[in-house]
This record gives C-alpha cells, sequence and structure tokens, in this order.
C-alpha cells in the first residue's frame, strides 16, 4: 500500500494478489466488516490539498467500496457529502460518516431504496436543503447478481432490480439535480469494464453499464450549453463488499487475477478519478470514459 496516492511503486506488488486475498462468503447487498481482507478506502493514504473547498456532493451507495472511497477523498479534499445507503447497510454507513466529519466536513446519510423515485427526488431535496446546494452528483450505486447459466437463470425480478439500481436511478436523481446546479458543476457516472467486455454470467448488469456509458455521452452532449460536465469512470475488478456478496466462491478466489497486473483494484485506486472529474483541472473534459481497470482494455 502506498503512503499515499501520489507515491510510485510497482503496481502488481502494491496489494494483495488473488491467492492472498479472502472475501468470505456473504449475502448481499455484503458488508465491509465481514470481509476478512476488507478493502482499502484510502483511510491511511489519501492526503487531500482542497481541490474541492467547499462544494456540495450526493454520492449514491457511499456506504461502502467505491461509494466511500469518494466520499472521504472528497471530504478530505474540502467538499461537504451527502451519501445513499439502504438500510441493512447501516453499519457501514456510520463509517463513512465517521470518515467524513473526521475530514472536518459535514456528512448527510440517507437510508432508502433509489429504485423509487421519489426517494430520488427527496434524496436531491435533502441534499439542497441541508448542504445549502449541490455543485457535484456521483451516480454510483449499482446492484448484480452473477448466474452461471446466463440469460435463462436470470428472473424478471432480478432484471427489474439491476435496471432500475443501475440505470433508471441514475435517470431519476440526475433530471432532479439538474435545476439545482449552476455552471461549474459535474455529474460523473460509474460504468464498468463490463459495458466493453461482457460475461454472459452478468448479461444484464452489463447491459445497464454499457447504457450508462452511452446516457453520458448524451447527457454531456445535453447540459454543455448550461456550464455542466458529465463523466463516467469505467472501474475493472474492484475489491468491495459486492464481490462476495454476488459472486460465486471459486471466482471470489481468483477475482482480479486475469488482468495485466494480476489482482483486483482497491477503492482507494478509483477516488482519484473521481475527484479528478470534479475538479476544475477537468474543465474541458466532458463525455469522456476514464477506465480504471487494471489494463484490461475499454474496447
Amino acid at each position: 500500500m502506498s503512503q499515499n496516492q501520489y507515491e510510485s511503486q510497482d503496481p502488481q506488488e502494491q496489494y494483495r494478489s488473488p491467492e492472498e486475498q479472502s472475501g468470505g462468503q456473504q449475502e448481499p447487498p455484503g458488508k465491509t466488516s465481514r470481509m476478512p481482507d476488507e478493502p482499502d478506502h484510502g483511510e491511511e493514504s489519501y492526503q487531500g490539498t482542497g481541490k474541492l473547498t467547499d462544494r456540495r456532493a450526493v454520492i449514491t451507495g457511499g456506504d461502502s467500496g467505491i461509494g466511500r472511497a469518494v466520499a472521504l477523498a472528497y471530504a478530505r479534499e474540502g467538499a461537504d457529502v451527502l451519501f445513499t445507503y439502504l438500510p441493512e447497510e447501516e453499519e457501514d454507513a456510520r463509517e463513512t460518516v465517521r470518515l467524513v466529519r473526521e475530514a472536518g466536513r459535514r456528512a448527510v446519510a440517507v437510508a432508502g431504496d433509489i429504485r423509487d423515485e421519489e426517494h430520488c427526488q427527496a434524496v436531491i431535496e435533502q441534499a439542497v436543503s441541508e448542504l445549502g446546494g449541490l455543485d457535484i452528483l456521483v451516480n454510483n450505486a449499482a446492484y448484480q447478481m452473477a448466474q452461471e447459466g446466463g440469460l435463462l437463470d436470470i428472473t424478471t425480478e432480478q432484471l427489474d432490480r439491476v435496471f432500475k439500481t443501475n440505470l433508471y436511478a441514475m435517470f431519476w436523481l440526475s433530471k432532479a439535480a439538474v435545476p439545482h446546479m449552476k455552471e461549474g458543476a459535474t455529474i460523473i457516472n460509474t460504468a464498468s469494464i463490463q459495458a466493453y467486455q461482457p460475461s454472459f454470467q452478468l448479461l444484464d448488469y452489463a447491459t445497464t453499464k454499457a447504457g450508462i456509458v452511452n446516457f453520458t455521452k448524451a447527457l454531456a452532449e445535453n447540459l454543455a450549453d448550461r456550464g455542466i460536465r458529465v463523466n463516467c469512470v469505467a472501474p475493472g475488478p474492484i475489491w468491495t463488499p459486492l464481490i462476495p456478496a454476488t459472486m460465486p466462491e471459486k471466482k471470489v478466489e481468483s477475482f482480479g487475477g486475469d488482468t495485466p497486473l494480476g489482482r483486483a483494484g482497491q477503492p482507494a485506486e478509483l477516488a482519484p478519478a473521481y475527484v479528478f472529474f470534479a475538479a476544475g483541472e477537468s474543465s474541458y473534459i466532458t463525455g469522456e470514459v476514464l477506465g480504471v481497470t487494471g489494463g484490461k482494455p475499454l474496447s
């Protein structure tokens, strides 16, 4: 592990290899504390430099994984954060609140299911009310459930959950947020390597992630004349509670081993990409997809 996100070292050796890492099996949506080897969110390494001072951010799925790492990084960069989580993720949510407040910023945790349109609207209204405005929206929350039989094993119930969590919520939240955003605001969506290299076991999930890429590009053009930028981060295999909660044990044991770097990525390694897209240093970038994939190509 790096001392901070600026230090260079061998990326193959920076974190555990699949053979050295244990996720444990658990029920979805998964809890960080139940993973024998917990993910690194940047607790000990992320150093802020004031890039997001006094900005107001909404992050969906901010209780754990990538969402927690982004919340922590934003807070250390000077932003106040409201994040969403499922009621059963209360334990993880409390830890994210602690990390944000420890960084000296405001933390608002909102329990609920973003598959509900009214809840999505209420999230944005609460952010505007409690944070005093909205500058950054990170559509990060997602659901997946691997099915070894692919198409024939995916139920309509699962399809509905995946599409509403990954696509519908992003649409509803963005639509509710834009009227409150001023010039210089940003929307950042989370896609996946699955948008480009889909696995049949994640057919429904991969379909939504491809949709997120196109939503990002179209919305970027749509909002350019408002001065609002829209970009997308496409992670590769990232070590989060979702992995042991939604994938077969054999897949978990080898997770990330098929990347050129030979290991899964950590949430802390994703956070700088979200900071980059939220900060002014990416001012001439919109409609772009940044892959953080351990070397897997977006093609």
